[in-house]
């Protein structure tokens, strides 16, 4: 009886012991699925404690492989596969939680996460803080900083230093304050990116998620367009995993910007479509009134203002108002902050309200998605990177659209030093422009051709096929690039490139092609002569006016100042000065200035420079200046055409 009652007593204790076990399996699990649906704002859902372990169960559809195969998103160049970094190969980012650390061991990383160096709720005005923090923190290896700036093109050791949650300091003019936005359309936010350094791929995101209200944020739609560093495998797959709203799509090939926006895009389901680098950091309130321009006219394509991140130092440097963007006859796109007309207003209601632009950047751009593929989304035959924003603007004006800068939204963009990676081809941008000149721009793409030699020569070898979007042109009944010049661009010159009247500007007695010496902040120019360079930099049009015109925008032209031949800045909106008249003379190869009457010589200058191990070295160099009209080699000249006017 004893025996049978001390078993009975050990069986019920073991039970209890199982029954303690069980109820402290239980509590773990359901803390476990507590915390990680618990919601705080609108961020971050339950950091992982391990964030370089890939969770085991993900939210559906959060992470996305697409197999991009889509003719559609076809890159048209074969990029050999490249090499598949491991998952723990990540970014090394030290931390601030001891300043005491010894310097980290190599194999060993660290992430950031949010809210690991300030509050949201910090101001920067401008970066003092974040320098300060910087400043503070052991400084770096010089060589390694000049590697990772190699390696991103900005200095991304000072960019792990600063917040993820940065705010900027106020820009827009007071009266977007008091502007009050009705209903709005849903907007889904795609962020392409290829190699992205962690610190402002993920400084893009979470600038996103603190800046945008809920009810208009469909989701943020992350594009991997094939990146090969490790911190953008595994552990942004993480990272993501707990950001709400946020999922990332992969692409199994590498489809460059265009190709990713439109991958990006066929995801999408908000009504407004918003292509973002994935380096920016966004103002309060910049989306309400790029939807509000939107919702307005859904053929309209917008763009906030586009501030800078200076890539050395990442201060924040506000645009000045009014900018737009612009391009050149060699298809190269800048902002432009002056040449064109303002509306003869209130300069408080000039300040507010949205200008009219030929191009956009592609930091930035928002449209109504069904507009985004009626359009033809972006043309699948650019090749990785350059002018698909060109092409784009073209397009939308000539096909029925319309586009515009905003000045109440603002968002601010890391200006790379360079481009952190190679392309596989050295002429792809070349073969990008050829496509814009081919497909839009009917026979004043001779002129692009007789500025960038380089494309037209690449032309005549191999021909783009671009029957496609020829076809896509004809449908949507799109007009002419002549209707563009004068309705949209009227600013922008165009070259009369004569016959026997234009090219460069060749110089019988030294051999050389006209050029000018660069010089900042001064808007007249020296000429000089300079070994001719063939690439159609040195192209010179003598039109009908008397004006001898330089450069890519044919905003400059040949002056005289007393003796020396310069460039001077064209009128735009008056006839021309006669200290800006020119007559060619044929028959010896004179340039006449028609006021002094005196002919263009090239002069040969030389000067006492400095001494070193006491010989004396001068440097000489050949000017041009305006002398009297005599026969005399250096004072005869020709227009060398390398792209005859015929021939296109």
């Amino acid at each position: 009886m004893r025996l049978w009652g001390r078993k009975f007593g050990r069986r019920r204790m073991l039970c209890v012991w199982l029954l303690l076990l069980a109820f402290m399996v239980v509590t773990l699990t359901l803390s476990d699925l507590l915390s990680r649906n618990q919601s705080p704002g609108r961020q971050v859902s339950g950091l992982p404690d391990r964030p370089l372990q890939r969770s085991s169960g993900l939210p559906p559809d959060v992470e996305i492989f697409l197999d991009s195969q889509d003719p559609a998103l076809e890159l048209g160049v074969d990029l050999s596969p490249l090499k598949s970094l491991q998952e723990d190969e990540l970014l090394f980012v030290p931390s601030t939680q001891d300043a005491n650390m010894p310097p980290h061991e190599k194999g060993i990383y660290k992430v950031v996460l949010p809210g690991t160096y300030k509050d949201e709720g910090d101001a920067v005005s401008p970066m003092s803080s974040e320098m300060d923090k910087a400043a503070s923190l052991q400084e770096p290896d010089k060589d390694q900083d000049q590697a990772v700036l190699m390696k991103y093109g900005f200095n991304e050791v000072l960019s792990e230093r600063i917040s993820l949650h940065r705010r900027l300091p106020e820009a827009r003019h007071a009266g977007c304050l008091q502007q009050h936005s009705r209903s709005l359309p849903s907007a889904s936010i795609v962020v392409c990116f290829h190699d992205e350094a962690w610190s402002t791929l993920l400084r893009t995101v979470h600038s996103v998620l603190s800046t945008v209200p809920a009810q208009y944020l469909q989701e943020v739609l992350l594009v991997d367009d094939l990146s090969q560093h490790g911190h953008l495998k595994g552990v942004l797959s993480e990272y993501v995993s707990h950001l709400d709203g946020v999922r990332l799509i992969r692409s199994t090939k590498r489809l460059g910007v265009g190709g990713c926006r439109t991958l990006g895009a066929t995801r999408a389901v908000g009504e407004v479509l918003v292509f973002m680098d994935s380096h920016c950091e966004c103002h309060k309130g910049w989306l309400e009134p790029l939807l509000e321009r939107v919702v307005q006219d859904r053929t309209r394509v917008v763009s906030p203002i586009i501030d800078v991140i200076d890539w050395q130092n990442l201060q924040y440097n506000a645009t000045q108002w009014p900018v737009r963007g612009v391009f050149d006859w060699k298809l190269d796109f800048s902002w432009d902050f002056s040449n064109f007309p303002l509306p003869d207003q209130d300069q408080d209601f000039v300040a507010v309200q949205p200008l009219r632009s030929p191009v956009l950047g592609g930091e930035v751009v928002a449209m109504d998605r069904h507009f985004f593929h009626r359009l033809g989304a972006y043309d699948p035959g650019m090749l990785l990177w350059g002018v698909e924003q060109i092409e784009l603007s073209i397009r939308v004006w000539s096909c029925g659209g319309t586009m515009e800068i905003v000045p109440c939204s603002r968002v601010a963009h890391l200006r790379r030093h360079h481009l952190p990676y190679r392309l596989p081809d050295q002429e792809l941008l070349q073969r990008n422009k050829i496509r814009v000149a081919e497909t839009w721009m009917d026979a004043y793409s001779k002129i692009f051709y007789r500025r960038d030699t380089l494309a037209h020569f690449i032309r005549q070898s191999e021909r783009p096929n671009i029957t496609e979007r020829l076809q896509l042109k004809r449908s949507l009944g799109c007009r002419s690039f002549h209707w563009y010049l004068t309705s949209v661009y009227p600013q922008l010159y165009v070259p009369q490139d004569r016959a026997g009247l234009s090219g460069e500007l060749y110089n019988i007695g030294t051999g050389g092609c006209a050029d000018h010496v660069p010089q900042q902040g001064q808007k007249s120019r020296p000429m000089n002569i300079a070994p001719c360079s063939g690439t159609g930099s040195q192209h010179y049009d003598l039109n009908s006016e008397g004006e001898v015109r330089w450069g890519p925008t044919g905003a400059f032209c040949l002056d005289a100042k007393g003796e020396s031949v310069v460039l001077s800045p064209c009128p735009t909106h008056t006839s021309t000065a006669s200290t800006l008249q020119w007559k060619f003379i044929k028959l010896n190869g004179q340039l006449l200035h028609q006021q002094s009457q005196l002919c263009v010589e090239a002069v040969k200058e030389g000067g006492l420079t400095h001494k070193s191990q006491g010989e004396v070295k001068t440097n000489s160099r050949t000017d041009l200046f305006l002398r009297p009209c005599t026969v005399n080699p250096r004072q005869q000249w020709h227009f060398e055409q390398l792209v005859a006017p015929q021939g296109a």
